[in-house]
């Protein structure tokens, strides 16, 4: 097997890809992969070797990223506008042998210590005009000859992928073509999914998991037309929808709440959309209310992990439950665990879970793989939630970022829907600060709705007739914007900076 294989016996007239507004079929991005194979492989790409890619989404990135998948080696997809500094650990982390670039990067890449990443031996160039001293152009490559796609088994290393997620500090996961593989079956086989017919729109980073292995790599194994977008602007990306009549509609929820609170538009915009799809963190249920009663779009929320590659569960194929990520997927097996084992449903437990899709662990790190990974296979995940009758997961929150007020467990997630549901705000981050008297209290950051005149204490009181008064926020900030990764999930720990 190979995973590279996804994008073989396709309609080669039918179109794979739109980057920049050109067009590519999928019989031109089959011959541009074979070629980028042979390529890369005279540049001394072999079996096992990683390949470092600071590409935006865009063409290079795909053909990239398949045409070093077919060699054997490993990808590794890095955030193309990380700083050098980030950059040198995580290429030294992996001694990635090559790396390839675009335009976007090459600023920060002239900033790299070449002296910290020893084991680049070769700079690929994506764009001629901004190349750096030395680098090789990528048309060069591409003017290779072909060479046949290695077969590899299962567990043969496909991508290093860092996250902090389970793990707290960056690591690089270890993903297999068999798990890579394995998730994408599992999503074909629960509920609606992508087909040939489809046009899915992917801004999602391609160097995350959610837009790598399920927006990019699911659209092209079923023979859809990916159309890649660099970065989010609603404006432009309601453009796009109705230009290319978008039917695939996956985001985070941050490019959901921007969308519901878009006030030009009138619905119509996504008129073509059948499915829409919400993962990388918890989807406000204000926002899902909105978009249903402005828009009439149903938005299908998800539960995954990068350790997972990455879906666990799935809300497509049934009715929508606000707040719930929806059903196990069929070939997963979860389990809700605490300190005295499983748990029954209605309690709160830590998400376990098991199946050909789990990871292969943490890469040159025992001690982190060790930590979430038991002897059996159950990948403790640190994320926490309930289960109801019907099967339905409703996450609660990352265990670690539990408050706890005088003794009392605070879930920050719990606190953030309730202020979601304030009119006049757009987003909430909420975390613990220390108290004299409490041990901690509860901290909220609100981004307020533009000219609104809400204060601190009309949401302290909002807060009090939702919530017990242990929960309330002790403090609230307004600010500009809240601290989101590239994947648009909020990251807690920089609110308490």
């Amino acid at each position: 097997m190979n995973l590279a294989r996804v994008i073989e016996g396709h309609d080669p007239e039918s179109t794979a890809l739109i980057s920049r507004g050109r067009p590519t079929t999928y019989g031109e991005l089959y011959g541009q992969i074979e070629r980028l194979r042979g390529g890369l492989s005279a540049i001394g790409v072999g079996d096992g070797d990683r390949v470092a890619v600071l590409c935006s989404n865009s063409r290079h990135f795909v053909i990239t990223y398949f045409a070093t998948l077919g060699l054997g080696a490993v990808v590794v997809p890095l955030n193309p506008l990380s700083p050098a500094r980030e950059l040198e650990s995580e290429i030294s982390n992996v001694s990635a042998k090559v790396v390839v670039i675009e335009k976007v990067s090459t600023a920060t890449w002239s900033n790299v210590d070449r002296l910290a990443v020893p084991s680049v031996r070769t700079v690929v160039s994506c764009d001629p005009s901004s190349a750096p001293e030395g680098a090789v152009p990528i048309g060069e490559l591409l003017a290779a000859a072909p060479v046949d796609l290695v077969d590899v088994e299962p567990d043969h290393l496909a991508t290093l992928i860092f996250t902090s997620g389970t793990a707290g500090r960056p690591r690089a996961a270890m993903l297999t073509h068999g798990n890579l593989a394995a998730n994408r079956e599992q999503s074909l086989s629960s509920g609606d999914h992508v087909d040939a017919s489809d046009v899915l729109y992917t801004v999602l980073p391609l160097f995350h998991i959610f837009g790598l292995n399920v927006a990019m790599t699911m659209g092209l194994s079923v023979g859809a037309t990916v159309l890649l977008d660099q970065r989010f602007d609603p404006t432009t990306a309601i453009d796009m929808i109705t230009e290319y009549g978008v039917t695939v509609l996956p985001g985070s929820p941050s490019m959901w709440s921007a969308f519901a609170s878009f006030d030009q538009l009138d619905g119509s915009e996504f008129s073509t959309v059948r499915l829409a799809l919400s993962g990388a963190a918890r989807l406000p249920i204000a926002t899902a209310r909105l978009m249903r009663d402005r828009f009439g779009l149903d938005i299908y929320e998800g539960y995954g992990l990068t350790e997972a590659s990455p879906i666990v569960t799935s809300s497509t194929g049934a009715d929508v439950r606000f707040g719930s990520v929806g059903r196990v997927l069929d070939g997963v097996r979860v389990r809700l665990v605490n300190a005295d084992g499983d748990i029954p449903a209605g309690d709160v437990g830590e998400i376990w879970v098991q199946g050909p899709n789990v990871f292969a662990g943490y890469f040159r790190d025992a001690d982190a793989t060790d930590a979430v990974l038991t002897e059996d296979g159950w990948l403790k995940t640190g994320d926490m939630a309930t289960v109801d009758d019907d099967g339905f997961l409703w996450l609660v929150d990352r265990a670690k970022d539990l408050v706890i007020v005088s003794g009392f467990n605070v879930f920050p997630a719990e606190v953030e829907d309730v202020l979601h549901e304030h009119p006049d705000v757009v987003e909430a981050g909420v975390i613990g600060v220390p108290h004299p008297h409490t041990g901690e209290a509860v901290k909220a950051f609100v981004v307020a709705v533009d000219g609104s005149d809400v204060d601190e204490e009309s949401l302290v009181e909002f807060c009090l007739d939702h919530l017990a008064r242990y929960k309330c926020p002790n403090k609230i900030e307004f600010v500009d914007e809240l601290p989101r990764n590239a994947s648009g999930k909020l990251v807690r720990r920089e609110l308490a900076l």
